[in-house]
């Protein structure tokens, strides 16, 4: 797997890794957390431009979304652009709850983040396979597109894409 890759010839390198319905389904879990998390650990050091605050966490974003929109595939570009909108969107709504529960800002992002792996290497104890980013660590940007696809495959969408994933890496078990 390489950065510049197509975004089927990435989901089909990362699905090679993820076949196991008990793995994709901690990973629709542990990735939108984990992803929650880094946004969680971004929002210092903020910015005022033109009136709107902006944080690393969106910065992250930006840069993700433009990698995903740039690898070919418009739906699942735009949507894994949206739903990360999203969890970076709620990371900003964190720090109000993590002082309610008597929490850092930090110390919920740490947690966030644990949790989420821990879901992660529970799937992959069900899959009997380590995780892709272990032999190339574009799997962690992958995984999150990987979790829209499924989601939108599910939907019927993407069938084609789904196609080549079976047909390369085989049917999920």
């Amino acid at each position: 797997m390489t950065l510049f890759h197509p975004a089927t010839a990435l989901m089909v390198q990362y699905a090679h890794y993820h076949r196991d319905r008990r793995n994709i389904a901690t990973h629709l879990l542990g990735i939108p957390l984990i992803f929650l998390s880094i946004g969680v650990l971004l929002l210092g050091p903020t910015w005022s431009v033109a009136g709107q605050t902006l944080t690393l966490a969106w910065a992250m974003w930006a840069l993700t979304s433009l990698w995903y929109l740039s690898r070919g595939d418009v739906l699942l570009g735009v949507a894994t652009s949206v739903v990360n909108g999203v969890l970076i969107a709620a990371a900003h709504e964190v720090p109000p709850l993590a002082q309610e529960l008597g929490l850092a800002v930090w110390q919920a992002g740490l947690g966030l983040f644990f949790i989420g792996w821990i879901l992660q290497f529970i799937g992959h104890y069900f899959e009997g396979r380590k995780p892709a980013f272990v032999d190339d660590l574009v799997g962690l940007l992958v995984g999150p597109m990987f979790v829209v696809g499924e989601v939108l495959m599910w939907a019927g969408l993407l069938q084609r894409m789904h196609m080549d994933i079976e047909r390369q890496a085989g049917a999920t078990r």
